[in-house]
C-alpha cells in the first residue's frame, strides 16, 4: 500500500519576467528526474485560482515561485502559509497574497491541504527569458530542498 501523500508541484511565475519564471524554470529541470514521478507537476503559470482543483485533490503541496522577502537576491525560502502571511509586505509577489487567499477559501469548504513554499528572492523582475546569474546559481539548492520535501514524505508516520 502507497503510503505516501498525494502530492502536487506548483510553479508559478511568469517565466517572460526574468525571475519572476523560477518556479517555472524549476518544473523544467525537475522533469528530467526519476524522483518528479511520485508526485504531479502543474504549470500554475501566474492566475493561482485556476488552481483550486489542485488544493481540493492533494492532501499536501509544495509551491515554487520568487518571494520577496527583503533580503538579499538569490536568498531561498521554505515557508509555511502562515510564516508567508507574517512575511507580506507591499512590495510582496500577487501570487503570494493569491496563495493565502485561495488557501483560506479552501479552508472554508473543508480542505486543508498541507502547503509548503519554496521560494527565492528575485534579484530581477523585467522582460527577460533567462533567470539573473544570482536566481540561477541557486536552482540547484532549491531543487535540492523539493527533493528533500518530497522523499522525506514516505519516512513520515501517517495518522
Amino acid at each position: 500500500m502507497n503510503d505516501m501523500k498525494k502530492t502536487a508541484v506548483i510553479g508559478i511565475g511568469n517565466s517572460l519576467l526574468k525571475d519572476d519564471g523560477v518556479g517555472i524554470h524549476i518544473l523544467k529541470h525537475i522533469e528530467k528526474e526519476p524522483w518528479h514521478k511520485k508526485v504531479e507537476l502543474i504549470d500554475g503559470g501566474t492566475c493561482i485560482f485556476d488552481l483550486m482543483d489542485a488544493f481540493i485533490k492533494n492532501e499536501k503541496l509544495i509551491i515554487l515561485d520568487s518571494v520577496k522577502g527583503g533580503h538579499l537576491p538569490g536568498t531561498i525560502y521554505k515557508l509555511t502559509p502562515n510564516e508567508l502571511g507574517r512575511f507580506i509586505k507591499a512590495t510582496t509577489s500577487l501570487h503570494d497574497v493569491q496563495v493565502l487567499d485561495l488557501l483560506q477559501n479552501i479552508n472554508y469548504m473543508g480542505y486543508f491541504p498541507e502547503v509548503i513554499i519554496i521560494g527565492i528572492e528575485p534579484e530581477a523582475v523585467c522582460f527577460d527569458l533567462n533567470l539573473s546569474k544570482t536566481v540561477e546559481r541557486q536552482l540547484p539548492k532549491m531543487i535540492a530542498l523539493l527533493k528533500d520535501e518530497i522523499l522525506s514524505e514516505k519516512d513520515e508516520a501517517h495518522a
